[in-house]
Parts: structure tokens; C-alpha cells; sequence
């Protein structure tokens, strides 16, 4: 058998290949499209409970992308009192197959990649369900993820004004002043969700809430505007989908697996079905489904997080080490 080796790619690694915005936004809008034209195979997340008393989890994502022949595989744990012990959150590697032989490729500290793709998911779906022009952008929560929610759409949509919010005061006050550093304007922190979310234009929640809580009040959200809940636990009140004229999700089988998610106890009892929703993002994509067609509709976009996000970008990653020689070739066999 021939030398065969593996590409590792560390947290230190993808920092110094900083994939730019374009690059990071091209790679996740390509697969998304991919996966609308079903060029990609995405096996529904597992969760893994190892140890009840930290209030924490493991999610397990798999998935293929056919015009790259990549297949991947990502465990990622989220722990959201990590914080306590001067940790992030959220730690995660991605190892990354030759699709037709299984032959490894490489392992990359996926915690960078992540909140990258978390926040490229969430602004590819802006960039096809948001108003015509959103000024003020509402943002609830300040962890990994967050950043690169309010940057990349800021990327798109150049914001009049951004409000940012989250249970810390100390976490809020730091995220605002990074964005602040990184955006060249000023962010509007404040005290309470309602200030950060009502009558904004796109509003997307974050949290990081122990358990299940009706804090986003579906009174807050005005005619025409972009909803984006996406936190672990359900954040929103029941009668959320009854103001929206549009429901669009990642992957609806994401949708029926787990007990997390934004919307979990409306699919759990049938009032969101595959046949109420309008359709899944890569669909939009790849012009299968019709994107935002009016003004004044007013739209939620549930994402759960991709396998095929993790896999692009990982790739995008590993194709960008290559050229400029960037991480390090370890035997495998």
C-alpha cells in the first residue's frame, strides 16, 4: 500500500489562513445550492448527553458533498457554562473523507469553522428572505457564533444601526466593542430583549438559555421583517408562526431529530409540517423555491446547522493550506 497522509489544520492554523468574507460567504452559498439541486447527502444530527450536571451536549453531524467528493464527519460539544472555567463554549474537529475510497483527508479544529459557517448560514438566508433594505439589525447573544452573524451581514447589508444583547453584561459590553473595532461603527447595546429586537428588520436570536423560555415576544416583530431564531433552547413564544407568511428552514429532517431548536415543540405537535413550510434554504438557492417576493412579508428562517456548511468551509480551508503551505502533514499509514 502506499504512504498515505493526513492534513491537521489547528485553531491556530485557520486563523492564519483568514478565509475572507467572499471566501467564506461563496463557500457556504455553493453548497447550500448543492444541496438544492441534491448533489449532497445529509444525515440528521445526533446528540450525545454525557454528562447531565454540566448542562451541556455533543452534536454529531454528518454529511457528503458530490462536486467536491468530500464526505465529513464533525463533533462539536456545547457547554454553555464553559465560560466559568475561562473556556469557550464550544469545541469541535472536522475529519474530512475521500467520498469514493473513505481515504482520511484531514482533521481541523472545527470551533473556528463552526461559528464561521453558523453566521454565513445565517446570512446567505438574509441575503434571499430579508427586506428589500434592512437598516437596523437586532441581535440577541454574544457567544462564538454571534460574531460572525452580525459581521456577515453586516458584510451584505451595511446596517444603519445594530443592536446587540445578552444575559452578561460584561459579554454584551465586550461583543459590542470587538464589533465596534471590526465594523467601523458604533453598536447599540442594550439592557433587555425588547429594546435589541423590536421593530428592527432582520432579528436574530442567539441565546444561550438553560432551558426553554418564551422571552422573544412575538409582539416585538413588526410587518415585513426577518426572523432568525436559532438558539439551543426555544426562545419564542407559540403563536410566533401565526404572524409569519413564510417559514424556511436548512434541512427539515434536521427539524424532526432532538429535542433542541427554536421551534421544537411546534413540529412535536404538528403545527409546522414539511407541507406548512415553505421550503428549505438550498432550494432558494438553487431557484427550485421562490425566495422573498413582497415587502411586508414577514418571514422566519430556522437553521440547525449543517453538516455540508462544516465540509465546504473545511475544504475551503484545506484547499487555501495546500496552496500557502499551511498546517501539518501527519502519517496515517
Amino acid at each position: 500500500m502506499k504512504p498515505i497522509s493526513i492534513r491537521y489544520l489547528s485553531g491556530h492554523d485557520v486563523a492564519a489562513l483568514a478565509l475572507s468574507d467572499h471566501e467564506i460567504l461563496s463557500a457556504i452559498e455553493t453548497s447550500l445550492r448543492a444541496q438544492g439541486e441534491s448533489d449532497t447527502v445529509i444525515e440528521p444530527r445526533m446528540h450525545l448527553v454525557a454528562d447531565k450536571a454540566s448542562g451541556g451536549h455533543f452534536n454529531v453531524l454528518r454529511g457528503y458533498i458530490a462536486p467536491t467528493n468530500t464526505a465529513g464527519i464533525k463533533v462539536v460539544g456545547d457547554f454553555h457554562d464553559n465560560y466559568r472555567q475561562g473556556l469557550p463554549s464550544e469545541f469541535g474537529l472536522l475529519n474530512l473523507f475521500d467520498g469514493s475510497t473513505g481515504q482520511p483527508r484531514a482533521v481541523i479544529d472545527a470551533t473556528g469553522i463552526t461559528a464561521m459557517r453558523t453566521g454565513a448560514v445565517t446570512a446567505i438566508g438574509a441575503k434571499y428572505l430579508a427586506p428589500p433594505v434592512p437598516r437596523v439589525l437586532g441581535h440577541i447573544g454574544a457567544r462564538g457564533t454571534a460574531y460572525w452573524n452580525v459581521r456577515l451581514l453586516d458584510r451584505l447589508f451595511d446596517f444603519e444601526e445594530i443592536r446587540v444583547h445578552s444575559r452578561r453584561p460584561e459579554s454584551r459590553t465586550a461583543f459590542a466593542e470587538k464589533l465596534e473595532a471590526d465594523l467601523g461603527k458604533p453598536i447599540v447595546v442594550t439592557e433587555d430583549w425588547q429594546s435589541c429586537l423590536e421593530g428592527a428588520d432582520i432579528l436574530v436570536e442567539a441565546s444561550r438559555l438553560a432551558e426553554p423560555q418564551p422571552k422573544f415576544k412575538t409582539a416585538w416583530i413588526k410587518p415585513g421583517a426577518l426572523v432568525i431564531p436559532y438558539g439551543t433552547m426555544s426562545a419564542v413564544e407559540d403563536d410566533i408562526i401565526d404572524i409569519m407568511d413564510k417559514i424556511v428552514v436548512d434541512d427539515w429532517g434536521q427539524c424532526l431529530i432532538g429535542p433542541f431548536g427554536c421551534l421544537r415543540r411546534h413540529v412535536d405537535s404538528g403545527r409546522v409540517t414539511r407541507a406548512s413550510i415553505h421550503g428549505e434554504l438550498g432550494e432558494i438557492c438553487a431557484d427550485r423555491v421562490a425566495r422573498r417576493k413582497r415587502d411586508d412579508e414577514t418571514i422566519l428562517f430556522w437553521h440547525r446547522g449543517l453538516s455540508t456548511s462544516d465540509i465546504a468551509l473545511g475544504s475551503a480551508l484545506l484547499d487555501k493550506a495546500d496552496r500557502l503551505g499551511i498546517g501539518h502533514t501527519l502519517p496515517y499509514a
